[in-house]
């Protein structure tokens, strides 16, 4: 793992099934058997090496009679495998009474289907193995569960017009993708505009950028760059954050008219 925390979480969850196995006189190699995995990957996640996937805790509950206590631990185990950033951002968002973010090479990630994320993160240089795949995706979708909450957050977002050409994936992919952008911004908490490519004013030229207003009133930004990603908190950068967004909304078309032009794009594609 890539942090000291995720680290933590995996280390004391192995111990647990430890402890367990050992307290019915169970070897590795016997238990591994028995919930359909080799004694390799139960020494590795019994030492914190390896994420437990949701299954491996559900079977190891049953065959050591656990109780439900291992199982209990899918939800911490599952945080654990997403990067830190990540972890960080969600939290974040899962606290917003209202987000607003604008994409400028891409959809952004709480926008994208599990096809269209994948490709994006296979594309990636220099190159992510497909663990690392699986687990960036993973911990993309989870983000999107702020979609679902209740109370509903208002979520807007404007998208250049280019990411609803840009063919990541294929044609077919693209096209999965756009019909969730249909869907997603039909949603009455949801706003979503497109900036068209031909506009001569343009507030949103220093790059993607993502605001965040929490429930305790504290307005606070997110900017991704090549290498870093910024949590900014300093409340004159985030008033900057404010003007631009806003600048951004004023000069991108209106929610109506951009999901027209999305399905105009979409017969197009």
């Amino acid at each position: 793992m890539e942090d000291e925390e995720a680290t933590a979480v995996l280390k004391a969850v192995g111990r647990q099934i430890k402890a367990w196995r050992e307290a019915t006189g169970m070897r590795q190699s016997e238990f591994g058997a028995a919930i359909g995995y080799g004694e390799e990957m139960v020494s590795s996640v019994e030492r914190g090496r390896r994420v437990p996937q949701p299954e491996f805790l559900d079977k190891a509950d049953e065959v050591l009679d656990a109780g439900g206590k291992l199982s209990a631990m899918k939800k911490d185990v599952t945080e654990a495998r997403y990067p830190k950033k990540v972890r960080d951002l969600a939290k974040l968002e899962a606290e917003a009474v209202e987000l607003g973010a604008y994409a400028n090479h891409n959809m952004h990630g709480l926008l994208q289907t599990e096809t269209y994320a994948r490709s994006l993160f296979a594309m990636r240089r220099p190159a992510y193995t497909e663990d690392e795949i699986d687990r960036q995706v993973a911990a993309r979708m989870a983000r999107q569960s702020v979609f679902e909450r209740v109370p509903a957050p208002l979520l807007t977002f404007v998208q250049e017009e280019v990411t609803l050409r840009r063919p990541i994936g294929g044609k077919m992919v693209l096209r999965q993708q756009l019909e969730r952008l249909l869907e997603v911004g039909r949603l009455r908490h949801v706003e979503i505009q497109v900036m068209p490519t031909d506009r001569e004013d343009h507030a949103g030229m220093g790059g993607p950028l993502q605001l965040l207003k929490l429930q305790d009133g504290k307005a606070l930004g997110h900017s991704e760059g090549q290498l870093h990603s910024r949590l900014i908190t300093d409340p004159k950068e985030v008033q900057i954050v404010e003007m631009r967004y806003g600048m951004i909304r004023a000069q991108a078309l209106p929610p109506r008219e951009s999901l027209t032009l999305v399905e105009k794009v979409l017969g197009e594609t």
